[in-house]
């Protein structure tokens, strides 16, 4: 019997079916051990030897894959085909050497690309060693994370209160995000006019030339900046005769783009189907691990992390043929087209993103898939066989046409194109990213019938003013394609750079924009300050390449660890001695636009608006920044620092209490005021006074004494239900406006509803809400978004449940919440058994349906669990960052 191991259940379950029972296929469940987020556990002084940590609930799988070690012939360690599969398999034998169940039994490095019958039983037939430089990067790449989170971020902690933490890559990425940001800021608006013309041919067909010359001069673009320009130029058409010159039908071929990366996926899964970058890779990672087809589990994609376009010699010979069968011969060029990556160099899974077997027609798959799964295996497919068909032939067509009035002269053009022959297009298209369209673009569609040397007629003289727009904000995908042109982060990286981006609020997505918050930028702006080293695109993308080299076996990992902390070291020792008010000052002025905002009236934005002597300068608090006055405390202005605020958070800013009246019932006075995080209603004085913020869409000047009462005296009783006897009453809360009945919310659609749904309203919205969540279920019991089957060693239903404070994953009496962020249809099962275990362990205890080896587990997590916090001043210091199974920073 021989073992192979794999990362997950789903693998193991499916590869087993495929190797017989010659095999026993168990999962690690992806990392089986980290280093541990604490002090020391990379150790510069120690040639930089790695601490390594397994977590309870690995530790249990370790001991499941050495007691099967111990009655087996042979190891084969089948992790995914990528550095952090290799690092997996690495991991597993160093742990299974120390347990010394190898024994000098046969161990072997296998990788499939794809979770087929046909990829498993060829790369089983052809193993290899552990790829050892491969590792040699991993290792390289998670030092070099630890040693920048675990010492960069306490100099945050303590120079810049309210800041999280900084990473590699992260900070890397922000810093893009931020600079756009401050590019639209300094971004001056500049008036230009476009100037076309309606023009009829002799046969009566209409169409549109645009104006390039004038004065025997061609026109650049937005050359043309004023209304007197616009209005002469308008006039010379308004008079002139028209004559077409020249009429210039030219074939153009447009080619296919390779199939997908994982780059390019996640941008046109953004583009095309509004995903984000996580939500891509979680269906894309079901869809490599397999479906269930026909009652066969087979994987429809091959591996989904891969900077490489190529694909394998098989898999363009099943495209041919799909292509001659589905589209015909026409549209089967004649010889197989050819890839190559522009990545300096294209690593570890070298295939393309591809269907495993075209013939698998995403109509015919339908029925097995869910709505996403649908739709991005629908992206792959047409993807991937569009790189194998024929060019598309377009014929363009430009018209270069005279205009004369009395001697003055103009030239207008008109372009036009018209597909020939489809080609790919007939399968695939793509699609520009948000705001890359220019304004100015000439394409257009078909052009009438027009003819060189003839006179056409003026129908209209077209003259539109327009203003240079700034560049716009970054999406998930624009933000992905950036840094793979500038050489930042790998494909595994790009999904979790931006998850910790949105976890930390550095950054929000509004109308799939990022937008970088006020706490982001002033973590920018300290690093761009103090370490602009480390945040420079060329230093980072130098060290990418250097990694890269790592992994192909041309550099020592510990040289270029050595290298970089020598000075990243010396860094970190110069902050000893950066004051506060160094801080603050580089700061006022890298973010000048942010936190002084220009006023109307035209007065300097620095000086305090309230006392007319004090100068504005950020602050720092146990909360973080905010704006306020050097009189302190004589001038008590403050005011919030927001990204969204500009003008208007200055203009908001109420410096001294504003009296409304008094309460009728307490007798205490109502006050409107302004504190670090907005407006808010206060009733008396003293730590007793109570308060109420301003609710969103609100403004300060709008508030009279009925609105301040109406707020100040939430939670509202609306009346007693007519069932139940007990009182309904509205409010507002952490997620917006809301109804109250017995333990139960209803959402309400606006603020307002909250002061004016009457009780019969009530009523109905609370039968509605409880009609809708899951059909007659018991009140109270959250209605299941998932059933994930029975948990395989204690029994008993695990699902995926919404509850009041977000989605969670259920078992027994066991309720662990999702991590931020996370779609709980695409939680699988061995995250939620992880899940359940991590909850488990911090409780200690579990569901009285758990087997006495579910306890040991939980118990085992709990014992493991690290809680130490970093030191506040090290000899070397160092800093408290996350850990992740497969994480970029």
């Amino acid at each position: 019997m021989n073992v192979v191991v794999v990362e997950s259940p789903a693998k193991a379950k499916t590869i087993n079916k495929y190797l017989g029972p010659g095999y026993k296929v168990l999962a690690s469940f992806g990392h089986v051990r980290d280093l541990p987020a604490k002090d020391g556990s990379v150790l510069p002084d120690q040639d930089f030897e790695m601490l390594w940590e397994v977590d309870g609930a690995s530790q249990k799988r370790m001991k499941d894959i050495a007691d099967a070690m111990k009655s087996s012939d042979a190891l084969f360690l089948a992790t995914d085909p990528d550095r952090e599969g290799e690092a997996i398999s690495w991991h597993v034998l160093d742990l299974l050497n120390k347990k010394r169940v190898i024994n000098g039994k046969p161990v072997k490095r296998v990788v499939f690309n794809a979770i087929t019958k046909k990829a498993v039983l060829d790369a089983m037939a052809d193993p290899r060693d552990i790829d050892v430089p491969l590792v040699d990067a991993y290792l390289a790449r998670r030092a070099l994370d630890y040693l920048v989170g675990f010492n960069l971020s306490p100099v945050l902690w303590r120079k810049l209160p309210g800041a999280r933490s900084a990473g590699r890559v992260q900070s890397v990425a922000l810093r893009l995000v931020c600079d756009r940001e401050s590019e639209i800021e300094r971004f001056i608006s500049e008036e230009y006019w476009n100037l076309s013309a309606i023009l009829k041919t002799p046969r009566g067909d209409e169409f549109e030339a645009r104006l390039v010359s004038a004065d025997g001069k061609r026109l650049q673009p937005r050359a043309i900046g004023n209304g007197e320009e616009a209005g002469r130029l308008k006039a010379l058409l308004e008079g002139a005769s028209y004559v077409v010159d020249t009429v210039e039908a030219k074939p153009v071929k447009r080619n296919p783009s390779p199939p997908f990366t994982t780059s390019t996926l996640q941008q046109a899964a953004s583009s095309k189907l509004g995903f984000s970058a996580s939500r891509t890779m979680q269906v894309a990672q079901k869809l490599y691990e397999g479906v269930d087809i026909g009652g066969e589990t087979v994987g429809l994609i091959t591996y989904m992390r891969t900077d490489g376009v190529q694909m394998a010699p098989e898999a363009i010979d099943a495209a041919r043929r799909a292509i001659a069968g589905q589209f015909g011969d026409r549209y089967l060029p004649e010889k197989a087209r050819f890839y190559s990556t522009k990545a300096k160099n294209a690593q570890e899974a070298h295939e393309a993103i591809r269907p495993t077997d075209f013939d698998r027609v995403p109509d015919r798959i339908r029925k097995f898939l869910d709505d996403d799964q649908l739709r991005l295996y629908d992206l792959i497919w047409k993807r991937g066989i569009a790189s194998q068909m024929a060019s598309a032939e377009i014929e363009r067509t430009t018209v270069e046409i005279l205009a004369d009035n009395a001697g003055k002269k103009a030239g207008l053009r008109a372009v036009g194109s018209v597909i020939r022959f489809d080609g790919f297009i007939a399968a695939y298209t793509d699609q520009k990213e948000d705001g890359e369209q220019s304004d100015d673009s000439e394409e257009g569609g078909r052009l009438p019938e027009i003819n060189a040397r003839e006179n056409l007629a003026k129908q209209k003289i077209n003259s539109t003013q327009h203003f240079t727009e700034p560049p716009p904000r970054y999406s998930e995908a624009s933000l992905i394609k950036k840094m793979e042109e500038l050489g930042i982060g790998r494909p595994s990286t790009y999904a979790a750079t931006l998850a910790t981006l949105r976890d930390r609020d550095y950054v929000t997505i509004d109308k799939r924009k990022l937008l970088p918050q006020a706490k982001g930028r002033l973590v920018t702006a300290f690093l761009e300050s103090f370490f602009t080293k480390y945040v420079e695109y060329d230093f980072t993308a130098d060290l990418e390449e250097k990694l890269d080299r790592i992994s192909a076996g041309e550099l020592n990992w510990k040289d270029v660890l050595r290298d970089f902390w020598r000075d990243f070291f010396a860094q970190i020792e110069d902050t000893k001695e950066l004051r506060v008010t160094n801080v603050l000052d580089a700061l006022n002025e890298a973010l000048a636009p942010l936190v002084f905002p220009k006023r109307e009236d035209g007065s300097d934005p620095r000086i305090c608006q309230v006392c007319g002597t004090g100068n504005l300068s950020l602050k720092l608090g146990k909360y973080g920044a905010f704006v306020g006055c050097s009189n302190y405390p004589e001038c008590n202005y403050t005011r919030q620092l927001s990204s969204e605020g500009g003008a208007e958070a200055e203009s908001n800013g109420l410096n001294e209490p504003k009296a409304l009246g008094a309460d009728p019932v307490t007798g205490e006075e109502l006050t409107l005021r302004s504190g670090r995080f907005g407006p808010y209603i206060q009733r008396g004085d003293g730590k007793d006074a109570k308060r109420a913020s301003l609710p969103k869409g609100w403004k300060p000047e709008d508030i009279d004494y009925e609105k301040a009462m109406a707020l100040i005296s939430l939670p509202r009783d609306i009346g007693k239900h007519p069932e139940t006897g007990k009182m309904i009453s509205s409010g507002i809360g952490r997620y917006g406006p809301f109804l109250l009945h017995d333990g139960g919310y209803a959402n309400l659609e606006s603020v307002e509803d909250v002061f004016t749904v009457g009780l019969n309203r009530a009523v109905t919205l609370i039968a509605e809400k409880q009609n809708k969540a899951a059909g007659g279920r018991a009140r109270g019991t959250p209605a299941a978004l998932k059933d994930l089957g029975e948990h395989p060693d204690g029994g008993g239903s695990i699902t995926v449940r919404d509850g009041k404070y977000g989605p969670y994953v259920n078992w027994g009496k066991v309720n662990a919440t999702l991590p931020k962020g996370t779609d709980p249809q695409a939680i699988t099962v061995e995250e939620a058994l992880a899940l359940i275990v991590a909850k488990a362990g911090k409780s200690g205890g579990t569901t009285k349906k758990a087997p006495a080896k579910a306890k040991a587990a939980a118990a085992s997590a709990k014992a493991t669990k690290t809680t130490a916090k970093p030191k506040a001043a090290a000899k070397k210091p160092v800093a408290k960052a996350a850990t992740k199974k497969k994480s970029a920073e």
